[in-house]
């Protein structure tokens, strides 16, 4: 079925570059062209309707084509789209992916994964999150892999303990065309989504194309809506026609977002969750609101809107310019340079909290006197003020390398990253204007950050915030790898050496209370004491002044991996690989003064994991399945707890933990239009020791990692005929421990997606179709993401899984 596909897309150059793409599984330019020389001759991997891709690593990966992303919802969020996956565990917190989620992948959080786009690192780069509703528009991506448990050799990250996820952009294609889509949905869901091709233009052949999208709904629960607008363009110029090119790409996302509240649990005499007792599924912020009444020479006091839905907002504006290129110094003589900058203004939340008008930290240096906040003619009041922390990043990469061709077979990599970022962190205190609660500016959504007018400044003339740090994260690594292919290419070897060199420069603005993570930001008088440590104002609490420190982290990583084809269909391999995740800003900035004076922090070490991988494949034209056993050893691993001795709560490191495992997939078309995939995941882990956090032993020994599903199967049925296409797809989520000691679980659940697609060829109009895609078909009611705790005893909270949704596509192609 694959080759009559490939046939008929051949044909059209739009739909043929993202055949083309799905052929770049690599996450950088030196790594496919390491693979492109070892896999000698191969026109494209095979692959069934692009759920799934004919391999040939030594290791465990699983790729993903636009042909098969291209059956999703639109403006659907790739990491979601990936979740059939074998050993991917992602939870949407909405059908449409603008509300983030949350990802698990043989056990490891999102943190602690490393996610590339076009060999750019995605992660941010002070706490390592990945924030799934900033990527790409699925539409422009050619293809989407995850490496489980292991990382290219040239893996431009300092967080990759649990695996890698690599996406690679659309290809340009040659001739000039385009398409439009307009999709409407459930929940008042509008997108427009448009992409032109210049096709090649001008003597050298150059090419580009440029897209566009714009995309809102309405909260499925609750009032409040998600808006999110993107910008992108790649432009393409080959350089002889031996592969070499240069190529520059753009993207910028917008996203302004109301925030979903999530469900407080409790827990059943079986140890299950369940909503608690007030809450339904249908439970969301205050709709209603008191804007507080203010009277002058009245000490009034705001009670109101804690909880009011328009305060609960999460904007973040993000961008990159990422180039990549590849030039034939020599015959035998490959150079490759992949540059980019990222940059991010995003808040944390929608942080709040109401200030007396006479607080310490509105008087500053002064005894007496306030400021009036709400215009009422007095300093009585007490008033609600927004204070969001603000990240604002300006990021530098480089991904480089200079491949040897030994021989036809046989191939030498030298490869040089740097990933340095600038990483700006504010809590500005900002007015909210409770006149008009419902206006667009009801308060400024980077609480004052852009707008001065929102500011609060104190009597001694300084803007007042929650936090104030400069941090600088740069990694240089060096990198080494010899890959080649052996016995008539039956027999294929990796092995790579990765040596990173990390450096946290820390520059602290503010006060931070000795062995405690809380800082204040104040020009309250600070008066040392003997210890070396200050008194602030009026407070008891010893604090550590503002300060400067660098701290440095370095490693020596192997990775090996070998295939051996010993049938034309079946092929078995191995891998070893060693990967680490190393600590982050927020760890770092708890602080104390150790016995010579010097400030230091808890943390001691990385976090670090190594993977071994035993791995199956058959691979023919119409069948493609794979299974692998896998074991993971985790050290040093980091939790939050709190130090009886120190009197202080902080992240630090805590023990090992044992995960292993085995994954499996098959795709096979048995006839003509119709294809079958499935998936099969178990994961299991034991956490080696118990801790002690203040004076309460968390009993964890033996027990397993939280939010992590035991098992998952997943699968997809498609069938096309004439100009019809039908597919549905079912993702089993095994049951989760909400709990470290694993007193707390969530139920499974199984969630049943349905698409369906006309092509509008059938009337003349080529590449043009019309689409109908049901996420959640059967309504399933589940916990989505969880937010957990120590023990049952404490607050346990959980996001709804999206409710049964409904959206029409069509798309229009010239």
């Amino acid at each position: 079925m694959f080759n009559r596909k490939r046939l008929f897309w051949a044909t059209t150059a739009l739909v043929g570059s993202l055949a083309a793409a799905g052929a770049a599984s690599a996450q950088s330019t030196a790594t496919q062209s390491v693979e492109d020389v070892v896999v000698t001759g191969q026109r494209g991997p095979r692959n069934i309707d692009g759920a799934i891709v004919a391999e040939s690593v030594g290791k465990s990966r699983s790729t993903i084509t636009q042909e098969f992303i291209e059956t999703q919802a639109a403006g659907q969020t790739i990491n979601e789209v990936l979740n059939l996956v074998p050993g991917m565990s992602f939870t949407n917190n909405d059908a449409y992916g603008s509300s983030g989620g949350n990802i698990r992948l043989h056990g490891f959080d999102g943190p602690r994964i490393s996610q590339t786009f076009d060999g750019m690192p995605l992660n941010d780069s002070g706490n390592y999150s990945l924030y799934s509703n900033q990527q790409l528009d699925s539409e422009l991506i050619g293809s989407a892999s995850v490496n489980t448990g292991t990382t290219d050799v040239d893996s431009p990250t300092a967080s990759a303990s649990g695996g890698t996820i690599n996406m690679s952009s659309i290809a340009v294609p040659t001739e000039f065309g385009g398409r439009i889509k307009g999709s409407l949905g459930d929940s008042d869901f509008r997108r427009v989504f448009a992409q032109l091709n210049t096709g090649e233009v001008g003597p050298f052949g150059t090419r580009a194309w440029l897209a566009y999208s714009d995309q809102s709904y309405d909260k499925y629960k609750g009032l409040g809506d998600l808006n999110k607008t993107q910008y992108n363009f790649k432009i393409y110029q080959p350089i002889r026609g031996n592969g070499d090119f240069v190529s520059l790409a753009g993207h910028w996302n917008r996203n302004r977002n109301n925030n979903y509240a999530d469900l407080q649990l409790q827990r059943n005499a079986d140890g299950s969750a369940s909503l608690a007792n007030g809450v339904t599924w249908d439970t969301d912020f205050d709709t209603n609101y008191t804007a507080p009444t203010y009277r002058n020479g009245q000490a009034d006091v705001d009670g109101n809107g804690n909880r009011f839905w328009a305060l609960r907002q999460n904007p973040s504006d993000t961008g990159n310019i990422r180039a990549q290129s590849r030039f034939t110094l020599r015959d035998n003589l490959i150079f490759t340079f992949d540059p980019s900058f990222q940059y991010t203004l995003a808040t944390g939340g929608s942080g709040q909290f109401v200030l007396s008008e006479t607080d310490r930290l509105i008087r500053g240096s002064k005894t007496t006197g306030g400021v009036d906040l709400n215009g009422d003619g007095d300093t009585l009041d007490s008033v609600r003020i927004h204070s969001t922390n603000n990240t604002h990043t300006q990021r530098y990469g480089i991904s480089s390398s200079l491949i040897w061709k030994l021989s036809d077979t046989q191939t030498l990599r030298a490869a040089y990253t740097l990933d340095d970022a600038r990483h700006r962190q504010t809590g500005m205190y900002g007015r909210i204007d409770f006149s008009n609660p419902t206006d667009p500016r009801f308060f400024d959504a980077f609480a004052g950050l852009r707008d001065k007018d929102h500011r609060i400044v104190n009597l001694d003339g300084y803007e007042l915030r929650a936090r104030d740090r400069l941090s600088y994260a740069t990694l240089n690594q060096f990198a080494v790898e010899y890959a080649g292919r052996f016995l008539d290419d039956a027999l294929r070897v990796n092995v790579g050496l990765r040596v990173p060199y990390f450096k946290r420069e820390m520059n602290q603005n503010c006060y931070s209370q000795s062995k405690s993570s809380s800082v204040i930001c104040t020009t309250e008088t600070a008066v040392k004491q003997a210890d070396g440590t200050y008194k602030v104002g009026t407070r008891t609490q010893s604090y550590i002044a503002p300060y400067s420190r660098d701290v440095k982290f370095d490693d020596v990583l192997p990775n090996v991996n070998v295939s051996w084809n010993f049938s034309g269909a079946q092929s078995v391999y191995a891998s070893f690989a060693q990967s680490l995740t190393l600590p982050r800003t927020d760890n770092l900035y708890t602080v104390f003064f150790d016995a010579k004076g010097e400030i230091t922090s808890p943390i001691t070490a990385p976090e670090k994991t190594t993977t071994y991988d035993l791995g199956y494949r058959y691979q023919t034209g119409t069948l493609i399945a794979s299974a692998n056993v896998w074991y993971t050893e985790f050290k040093n691993r980091i939790v939050s707890r709190y130090d009886q001795d120190l009197g202080v709560s902080f992240d630090s490191n805590v023990g090992d933990v044992k995960l292993y495992g085995f994954d499996s997939q098959v795709g096979w078309s048995p006839m003509e239009g119709l294809s079958l995939y499935a998936t099969a995941s178990y994961t299991d882990s034991e956490i080696a020791n118990d801790y002690l956090d203040g004076t309460n032993l968390i009993k964890t020994g033996g027990k397993s990692l939280t939010e992590t599903p035991d098992w998952t199967f997943g699968g997809r049925i498609q069938y096309e005929t004439g100009p019809v296409q039908l597919g549905a797809q079912v993702k089993y989520t095994g049951e989760r421990w909400v709990t470290d000691v694993n007193d707390l679980y969530t139920d499974a659940y199984t969630v049943v997606n349905a698409d369906a697609k006309f092509d509008l060829g059938y009337f003349g109009y080529k590449n043009s179709n019309l689409a109908l895609r049901v996420v959640n078909l059967f309504d399933e009611k589940y916990f989505g993401s969880i937010s957990g705790a120590t023990d049952a005893s404490k607050p346990t909270y959980a996001y709804r899984g999206p409710p049964r949704t409904i959206q029409a596509t069509v798309t229009y192609a010239f």
